[in-house]
C-alpha cells in the first residue's frame, strides 16, 4: 500500500534517481507546452491564450481523480501523503504577491527555471529576482513572525471544510475544470481570436474533448460511489503489513515501562483509556483520557492526536488489553504514529503497582474477559500512587488510615506492619519514538 518509502524500500540510490527523472520529465513538459516564453504565460491574464489553464487544471484534476481513486480501492494511504500545512491568511497575502509578481515578470517559480534552463535573460533574471527575494525574505521574516505563522488550520482540505467525501469533492472539482475550459476557450476566441459574438460555441468541438471530458466525470463518480475507506476498512488494507507486530507482541508494552515514561521529561505520554466511563471514574491512570470507539473513528479527533507533538507516545488501554488492541488498530490505521498497547491493561497494572487495601481488594474466583480485577470501596479517580507509581517505589502501600496514623498500626489492621521491598521487575522495554519527517512541499 502506497506511498512508497523510496529510501527504506528501494534504497538511497532510487530515492535520488526517482524525484531526478520526475523533475526532468515535469520540467520537459513545461517546456514542450510553451510555459518557458513568458510572453505565452502572460497572455493568459489578458485571455489570449489559455493554454496554462488548461495545461494545469488538466494536471491537477488528472492527479486528483488518480489519488482519490487510488485511496478509495486501497492501493495509496491519503493520510500519509503529505498536504501543505494551511496558514489562511499569509498564504493568501502570498498568493496575491506572487500572482502579481507573475503578471509582472511573465513567470511563477517553476517555469522560470525552465526559462534559466534554456538560457532565456528573462528567465535568468527572474531566477536571481526570485533569490533575492528569498534572501530578503529571510532576513526579515522576524519583523512579522506573528502574522507569518496565524490562522493555521494544519493539513486542511476540501473533504474536511465541506464535510463530505472526497469523492463528492472531486465530481466539483471535475464539473468546475470543465466549465473554466470551456469558458477559457469562449474568452480566448474573444480576446485572442477576435471571433464575433455569434460565432462562440459554449460546447467543445472536438470528439477527443467530449471522450475526455466524460472519462473525467465517470472516474469522479465511482470514486464518490466507492467511497474513501472507514478505520475499519484501512485496518483490513494494512493487515498484512501491521498484523505481525501484533503477533510478536512488539506493541505491547509492559506498564513498568509506560510508569517509567512518564517520568520522562523528554517524551510526552498521552493514555487513551477505553473502558466505560463507570469503570474509568473509579480509578484511572494519571495522564489518560476517557475516549470511545467512536472518537476514534473521528477525522477531527485523528487529526488533533497527528498534530501532537512528534516527541509523543500514544498508549491504549482497557480492563485487560482485547479492546485497547482493537483501539491501536484503528490509530494506526488512519496513520496516527508512535501508537501502543498497555499490556494486560488496567488490570495487570494493578497487580504491578497494588493499590491499598482500604481503596480496593483482589476480586476471588474466575473473571470474564475486560472484567475489573480489582473491586473498589468508592470512586478514587488518579488520587492514589497507584495511578502514577514512582518508578523507584520500595514499599508496598499500607492501610490509608494507618499510613497517616501508624500509632493505631498494631491494634487496628494487619496492614500496619511495611513489607520488605518490593521485588524488580523485569521486563523487556518496546517503545521506539518515531520522529515525524521533516517533509517539506512547494510550487511546481
Amino acid at each position: 500500500m502506497g506511498p512508497f518509502q523510496l529510501t527504506a524500500d528501494f534504497g538511497t540510490w532510487i530515492s535520488y534517481l526517482v524525484p531526478l527523472l520526475i523533475g526532468m520529465g515535469f520540467g520537459a513538459a513545461l517546456e514542450m507546452s510553451g510555459f518557458g516564453d513568458s510572453r505565452k504565460l502572460a497572455a493568459q491574464f489578458y485571455f489570449k491564450d489559455i493554454t496554462v489553464l488548461r495545461v494545469m487544471f488538466t494536471a491537477i484534476v488528472v492527479a486528483s481523480l488518480l489519488i482519490g481513486l487510488s485511496s478509495a480501492i486501497g492501493l495509496i494511504d491519503f493520510d500519509a501523503l503529505f498536504v501543505n500545512p494551511t496558514y489562511l491568511a499569509p498564504q493568501i497575502v502570498g498568493g496575491v504577491i506572487m500572482g502579481i509578481g507573475f503578471i509582472i515578470g511573465g513567470f511563477c517559480p517553476g517555469t522560470s527555471l525552465v526559462a534559466a534552463s534554456t538560457f532565456k535573460i528573462d528567465g535568468l533574471f527572474f531566477v536571481l529576482g526570485a533569490t533575492f527575494g528569498i534572501f530578503m525574505f529571510g532576513e526579515t521574516v522576524s519583523s512579522f513572525e506573528g502574522f507569518y505563522n496565524s490562522t493555521f488550520l494544519g493539513r486542511f482540505t476540501l473533504p474536511e471544510l465541506f464535510g463530505v467525501d472526497a469523492g463528492i469533492v472531486l465530481i466539483g472539482v471535475v464539473f468546475m475544470a470543465l466549465f473554466m475550459f470551456l469558458g477559457g476557450e469562449m474568452l480566448e476566441d474573444v480576446f485572442g481570436k477576435k471571433v464575433p459574438a455569434d460565432k462562440l460555441r459554449f460546447f467543445p468541438k472536438k470528439p477527443m474533448a467530449w471522450a475526455f471530458g466524460g472519462i473525467l466525470i465517470t472516474i469522479a463518480f465511482v470514486t464518490a460511489f466507492v467511497g474513501q475507506p472507514d478505520a475499519k476498512r484501512l485496518w483490513e488494507l494494512k493487515a498484512a503489513e501491521l498484523g505481525p507486530k501484533m503477533a510478536d507482541r512488539s506493541v505491547y508494552v509492559h506498564p513498568m515501562e509506560v510508569a517509567e515514561l512518564t517520568q520522562n521529561t523528554g517524551v510526552y505520554v498521552k493514555i487513551l483509556d477505553l473502558r466505560p466511563q463507570y469503570h474509568y471514574n473509579l480509578f484511572y491512570l494519571r495522564n489518560s483520557v476517557n475516549v470511545t470507539m467512536d472518537q476514534l473513528e473521528d477525522p477531527d479527533y485523528i487529526k488533533s492526536l497527528k498534530a501532537l507533538p512528534a516527541n509523543t507516545v500514544i498508549f491504549t488501554v482497557s480492563t485487560d488489553d482485547k479492546v485497547a488492541a482493537i483501539g491501536w488498530q484503528m490509530l494506526v490505521a488512519q496513520g496516527v504514529p508512535n501508537v501502543y498497547i498497555i499490556e494486560g491493561g488496567v488490570n495487570n497494572w494493578m497487580s504491578i503497582f497494588t493499590p491499598p487495601p482500604c481503596l480496593a481488594y483482589p476480586k476471588k474466583g474466575e473473571r470474564k474477559a475486560e472484567e475489573p480485577a480489582f473491586v473498589f470501596h468508592r470512586a478514587v479517580g488518579d488520587c492514589c500512587n497507584t495511578a502514577y507509581p514512582e518508578i523507584r517505589h520500595k514499599e508496598k502501600p499500607t492501610d490509608c488510615h494507618l499510613e497517616s496514623f501508624s500509632q493505631d498500626a498494631a491494634a487496628h489492621s494487619e496492614a500496619g506492619e511495611k513489607k520488605p521491598e518490593a521485588p524488580i521487575v523485569k521486563f523487556e522495554r518496546k517503545v521506539k519514538l518515531e520522529r515525524k519527517a521533516a517533509v517539506q512541499g512547494g510550487c511546481s
